[in-house]
């Protein structure tokens, strides 16, 4: 059976608990911040075993973590690295341009209505500025900005014929 290391035998120094205890006030990261948090207790003298099961990881993950700040001695190394994947969507249809799109009047721009939807707003902007836009994102980004969709609600302006049957009979003052 294998004993556990103190954290001198792992490569810690006296400066290590207080750089990563600094660092853990300013971590704005979740995953960050566990990080830090295993590798400081590492260093204060848990085992890795006990730490591993804190923070609901594998040991060789709490390895892995110890591996990559002990290489530097630097928090900085257990930042998350960049990740391929999907490309952030529509990311030439800012904030400013969405505002811009919705103070103008859409019947003067060809369309068959005088006020936005969301689909017809997505796909305008799609249009405008050559970025597809889902109409799910663009819902999202203008209720991050604060603004509510609502849907038109399109009434009739003239009168129904017999309504002054349904009012009854006029009495007199």
């Amino acid at each position: 059976m294998r004993t556990p290391k103190n954290p001198a035998e792992l490569g810690f120094n006296r400066y290590d608990a207080p750089r990563l205890k600094k660092a853990l006030k300013r971590a704005a990261h979740r995953r960050l911040f566990q990080r830090m948090q295993a590798v400081l207790w590492v260093a204060q003298g848990h085992a890795i075993s006990e730490v591993a099961a804190l923070t609901s990881v594998s040991v060789q993950t709490v390895y892995n973590w110890l591996k990559r700040y002990l290489e530097r001695h630097q928090v900085g190394t257990l930042v998350d690295a960049p990740r391929s994947g999907r490309p952030w969507a529509a990311t030439g249809i800012t904030t400013a341009r969405i505002l811009h799109q919705l103070q103008r009047n859409p019947l003067r721009l060809g369309y068959r209505t005088t006020v936005w939807s969301v689909q017809l707003l997505a796909d305008h902007l799609s249009r405008q500025y050559h970025d597809p836009i889902n109409p799910h994102t663009l819902r999202r980004r203008m209720k991050g900005m604060g603004l509510r969709c609502k849907r038109p609600r399109y009434f009739y302006e003239e009168k129904a014929p017999h309504r002054a049957q349904k009012k009854g009979p006029l009495s007199a003052v």
